[in-house]
């Protein structure tokens, strides 16, 4: 007998991110990006300023993720866990540790190919950019999730009582 995000669900998760079908995120070939790029993307609707702030590192960074040396199929595992932990907690900021590689092939620039994949297929995840030097650069990204219900409600009153 096994219980809910026991031993073996998280072993079916896996055997499902191996075959592909992790919530339609796949964790098979991909075409891999440069190891010398930056990696940014932005959800539509998300405020410039917003955008900015996250890409010049001037939002605190509430919880850490390092993936480094991990397989795809276990780093998928362990976003999906992370993400879902930090939407729980109502933290919006996060930086995600994947290590650098100056080859295609590089352990790092795989798992930066993924996370570019997978990040903003995920619903929780409003925006992410490479961190700054000083925060792993190439190697590491910072992302902004969605705010929950609760804490949007609050902003909403925040604004309306100034006006």
């Amino acid at each position: 007998r096994s219980r809910p995000g026991g031993r073996s669900c998280r072993r079916a998760r896996r055997r499902a991110a191996v075959s592909g079908d992790t919530d339609g995120l796949t964790t098979g070939p991909i075409g891999w990006l440069n190891p010398m790029d930056p990696v940014a993307w932005c959800h539509d609707g998300v405020q410039q300023g917003v955008y900015r702030n996250l890409r010049l590192a001037k939002y605190q960074i509430d919880a850490r993720l390092d993936i480094r040396g991990r397989s795809s199929a276990l780093a998928l595992d362990e976003l999906l866990s992370f993400i879902k932990d930090c939407t729980q907690h109502g933290i919006r900021t996060v930086m995600i540790s994947f290590g650098t590689g100056n080859s295609l092939r590089s352990s790092g620039n795989m798992l930066k190919s993924y996370l570019h994949l997978w990040l903003p297929q995920l619903p929780q995840v409003m925006a992410f950019h490479s961190a700054l030097p000083q925060h792993g650069g190439r190697g590491s990204l910072y992302v902004l999730l969605r705010k929950s219900e609760e804490a949007r409600l609050a902003n909403l009153e925040h604004h309306q009582k100034r006006r």
